[in-house]
């Protein structure tokens, strides 16, 4: 063995010089592995049709004719309807909203007409669209079932003229009412086509105002039919009455108010209870987990004819975080075409992808480092699990990266995406195109439309290049 003092030294100036070539060597290899690419996508400003917000169609689909003047049905849909050789000048949308009375669903005690809903969902999926719904029990033109009249249970009002109004505490319309709601929960919950169900108690139209309300214990019931009915259906809570709005809201149910637009000169709800109501009950907050949906007063036209300020009712509902609305299905006045433009852009969420990084090179198996920079410009998240994903495809090849990411978490502002975000390690050596795309839940094919150009046919945004060489 060679002693130490008879081993050659090497003198210090060499040992520096070697160290620092060696550094210098080290350092430029850890250069070139992680050189990056940078992309800016384009923003593009033009109005997105995306799901679960936006204008709805109402009682009818996408190109279905529009409701004459300021006039509109209640009855909801019980076969085709005949689309429109030419497109009607109406907004595209992702929501069909529909309703049916009690009477139509159920002319018989037991016998539900269940086919009136199926073919609503087909429908709605046939005009690229999902379906939102509301069971009613009755209206002033819509009575309750005569069977249900016939049966014994207790009538609220006398026999003065109007409509026969049911005793909401009796047990008969929790009994019979309820068996309508669960089996329709039973049939429908969570159905891929059906986006939300109203949560239908009390009054006309089930909205849950009444001369002759209940005490809120048994309206709790009536609303509990419902939570226990859908557990995966998003569910909307009406406004009209703050203790029945505040229970819905905080078991996870959105909210919808009906009339949307009333500028009248005596209490105007825009100016009075609509404001106020949502501060005293404190749901400011509920439209982060849950969507704020909402309906015309009349329709637009009447607006118009009543000389209300559009502007300021869009602004309003804008800054409500609206996901939707419903104008009933009629024409929007031409003097406001522009209002409604801006509010299609902003209303629900808008995706913008401002910038996009990862490294330009990387073996099979190994970490692409991606970084994604994202801003919602609209003024509510999405409420469905969409899944962020990327896609790395040649000629030849063609790989889906799905991530965890929660983009519902995405509220208005920014959001920052970092992920190692994994190279499939089977995958061919060569040079790839990087894609992004949000995928829907169930079906995992892009869904939403970002607010970037670079959109291809199937729903994926190129992005950019990267070379991909054999793993380890």
């Amino acid at each position: 063995m060679r002693s130490l003092q008879s081993s050659k030294r090497r003198p210090i100036g060499e040992i520096a010089a070697a160290l620092a070539v060696a550094f210098i060597a080290s350092s430029f290899v850890g250069f070139a592995q992680e050189v990056t690419t940078v992309v800016r996508p384009v923003e593009t400003h033009e109005i997105l049709i995306n799901p679960g917000m936006g204008i709805q169609t109402f009682q009818r689909y996408n190109g279905d004719s529009l409701n004459p003047g300021v006039t509109w049905s209640e009855e909801g849909p019980v076969g085709t309807l005949k689309t429109e050789e030419k497109k009607p000048d109406f907004p595209g949308s992702s929501v069909a909203y529909v309703r049916w009375h009690w009477a139509t669903l159920e002319p018989v005690q037991g016998k539900v007409r269940w086919e009136i809903i199926d073919l609503a969902l087909a429908e709605a999926r046939r005009h690229g669209q999902r379906l939102a719904i509301r069971l009613m029990p009755y209206d002033p033109k819509h009575p309750l079932p005569k069977w249900y009249r016939e049966s014994g249970a207790r009538r609220a009002n006398s026999n003065d003229g109007n409509i026969w109004e049911p005793d909401f505490s009796d047990p008969l319309y929790f009994k019979d009412w309820s068996a309508l709601i669960n089996e329709a929960g039973r049939r429908y919950d969570g159905h891929p086509d059906l986006e939300s169900v109203d949560i239908s108690t009390v009054g006309y139209w089930g909205e849950g105002w009444s001369s002759y309300m209940p005490e809120f214990p048994v309206q709790k019931k009536l609303i509990d039919i419902y939570f226990k009915a859908f557990h995966k259906t998003q569910l909307l809570m009406n406004f009209d009455e703050p203790e029945a709005l505040v229970y819905g809201t905080s078991h996870g149910a959105g909210w919808r108010f009906d009339c949307l637009g009333d500028m009248k000169e005596h209490e105007p709800e825009m100016l009075d209870q609509y404001p106020e109501e949502i501060a005293e009950t404190g749901i400011q907050d509920v439209w982060r987990s849950a969507p704020v949906s909402m309906e015309t007063c009349g329709v637009p036209e009447s607006w118009l004819r009543n000389g209300w300020d559009a502007h300021y009712i869009l602004s309003e509902a804008l800054r409500w975080h609206v996901s939707t609305i419903n104008v009933k299905s009629s024409a929007i006045p031409q003097l406001w075409g522009k209002e409604f433009e801006d509010l299609e852009r902003r209303m629900g969420y808008r995706f913008v992808l401002r910038r996009g990084e990862w490294r330009t090179q990387a073996r099979a198996g190994e970490a692409l480092h991606l970084k994604t920079w994202w801003v919602n410009e609209g003024v509510a998240p999405v409420y469905r699990p969409f899944v962020l994903a990327f896609r790395l495809s040649s000629p030849n090849q063609s790989r889906v990266i799905r991530t965890d990411e929660d983009v519902r978490k995405w509220i208005p502002g920014d959001a920052v995406f970092e992920d190692p975000v994994f190279v499939p390690s089977d995958l061919p050596a060569g040079e790839y195109q990087i894609s992004v795309a949000l995928l829907d839940p169930v079906t995992l094919s892009p869904a939403i439309q970002l607010a970037i150009e670079g959109r291809g046919r199937d729903g994926w945004y190129s992005l950019g290049k990267i070379r991909v060489s054999d793993g380890y």
